[in-house]
């Protein structure tokens, strides 16, 4: 059996750390307001000269560090954003010229705030039919940018950032890697999370919109429901997860999900709290958290998900 096996992670966040009391000054809100709704301290907000392909390189550059791999053993590459660099060509094919990468693939996934497990699925998938031996996956987003910095419900809660993930498809009957997938989309639902502008119909970038209880109300049902299909179709119970990295939206939809399955606060990896929503960065940034501070190590069962617009929903369950 061919695995996808997680050879090493990495993670990038611009150098600017925007906190609730800076927020306060931009629009009329407070560090407690932001506190208690979302569990947001702080974020990282891009400046001039940081985009979403300079941060993938820096984050696809650690990654690959820490897999101890050169750049020239990827064969593919596959970029999770909604915030590319330029309409065309994908941000993807830039992050592979900036490596030094002649040879393979790349291409972006957009699925919004599930970008990176759409990515992840997709390269799981690549590597398993033989299309490709190693991977990088990586989520980059400067959401900061598309922000309606007017708006203090939706620009209190994004920050940017990136991460990556370096994968092989490996043989060898050892039980780590991908071990199930599920991903889910219905688009019945777009006005409820969305940007109001794009290339076909108002020729801008445009802003973010949400309709923040609705989504909240779908993200719950919608997360628990794909976490348990995974873990099933994996045959795992629950109780057997080491550590759970959700996207990182809201503290109350994580703790929510977590709960219904049963998941313990501490088997939580948070990092909402000094990164805000980074969108498809925000699962491998907190993985890449939880590995370098010690909490996952190898052999570790870790459960990811995420919930997006469109709406869009996915999770995978890895050994590392």
């Amino acid at each position: 059996m061919v695995r996808s096996v997680i050879q090493g992670v990495g993670s990038a966040l611009p150098k600017r750390v925007m906190t609730n009391d800076d927020m306060s000054k931009v629009v009329d809100t407070s560090h407690e307001w932001i506190v208690e709704r979302t569990g947001i301290h702080a974020r990282h907000i891009a400046s001039e000269g940081e985009t979403t392909r300079s941060l993938a390189v820096a984050a696809a550059k650690d990654a690959l560090a820490a897999a101890h791999m050169d750049a020239s053993a990827i064969d593919l590459i596959i970029l999770a954003t909604s915030t590319p660099d330029q309409t065309f060509p994908a941000t993807a094919t830039s992050v592979q010229a900036d490596l030094g990468i002649r040879h393979g693939m790349a291409f972006d996934v957009q699925a919004v705030c599930s970008g990176f497990v759409y990515a992840l699925t997709t390269a799981d998938a690549l590597l398993k039919a033989g299309q490709a031996k190693a991977a990088l996956v990586i989520g980059s987003e400067t959401f900061s940018r598309i922000l309606d910095w007017s708006d203090r419900t939706t620009c209190v809660l994004f920050g940017d950032g990136a991460g990556a993930f370096v994968l092989t498809a490996e043989s060898d009957g050892a039980n780590r890697g991908i071990l199930a997938c599920k991903l889910h989309s219905d688009g019945r639902y777009n006005d409820k999370l969305y940007v109001d502008g794009g290339p076909s119909t108002t020729q801008t970038v445009g802003h973010l919109r949400m309709e923040g209880k609705e989504v909240f109300k779908h993200a719950v049902v919608n997360i628990a429901s794909v976490m348990q299909e995974v873990l099933e179709d994996a045959k795992v119970p629950a109780s057997q997860i080491d550590w759970f990295v959700p996207h990182q939206a809201n503290r109350r939809i994580l703790e929510g999900t977590a709960r219904k399955l049963g998941i313990s606060e501490d088997r939580i990896v948070l990092t909402l709290d000094r990164h805000g929503n980074t969108s498809a960065a925000s699962i491998p940034l907190a993985f890449d958290v939880a590995v370098k501070d010690g909490r996952i190590k190898t052999g570790d069962l870790v459960l990811m998900e995420a919930m997006g617009g469109g709406f869009t929903w996915g999770a995978v369950l890895a050994r590392l």
